[in-house]
């Protein structure tokens, strides 16, 4: 199975990239983690946010393979403790499909994408800058995977 991290930004600051890297070397190869990084849409001054939203979205659809299951990253979806984290890890492999993990920009998913996906999944009620959540999101697969496996890694 491979997991892929649609994340809206570029240009992340190189802690970013290290942590990612760092949990993504753990991980064995039928449980990768893959990044993919989407161009954010216009914002500025008098910027269109539906509109910034929208470009994201399609760029993020253009990425899709078609038979992913999708999981919409939204502060209104469900949360998972750790172990429900590798419970629903251990069903996306048992369902022989590969995972996109969809992450929105600043303005969040646009709504009917989110609507599309599989599953909606919230990290946390609180507000997490972007950065932040492509190593939490690496970090809390790499422990998932240490408890379907048995590592001790989560103890």
């Amino acid at each position: 199975m491979r997991v892929r991290l649609l994340a809206v930004g570029t240009r992340m600051p190189d802690w970013v990239t290290r942590g990612v890297e760092e949990y993504r070397k753990r991980l064995p190869r039928d449980f990768a983690l893959e990044l993919e990084e989407i161009t954010p849409g216009p914002r500025g001054k008098n910027a269109d946010t539906r509109r910034a939203v929208s470009q994201e979205a399609e760029r993020i659809r253009a990425r899709l393979k078609g038979d992913e299951y999708l999981v919409a990253l939204e502060v209104g979806g469900k949360a998972w403790s750790t172990e429900q984290l590798a419970r629903q890890a251990e069903g996306w492999r048992l369902e022989g499909r590969d995972v996109a993990l969809l992450v929105g920009g600043p303005d969040g998913l646009d709504p009917a994408l989110s609507a599309a996906a599989d599953q909606r999944w919230s990290l946390s009620p609180l507000t997490l800058p972007h950065p932040l959540v492509r190593i939490l999101l690496a970090e809390q697969l790499y422990r998932a995977w240490t408890l379907m496996v048995g590592h001790p890694y989560h103890r």
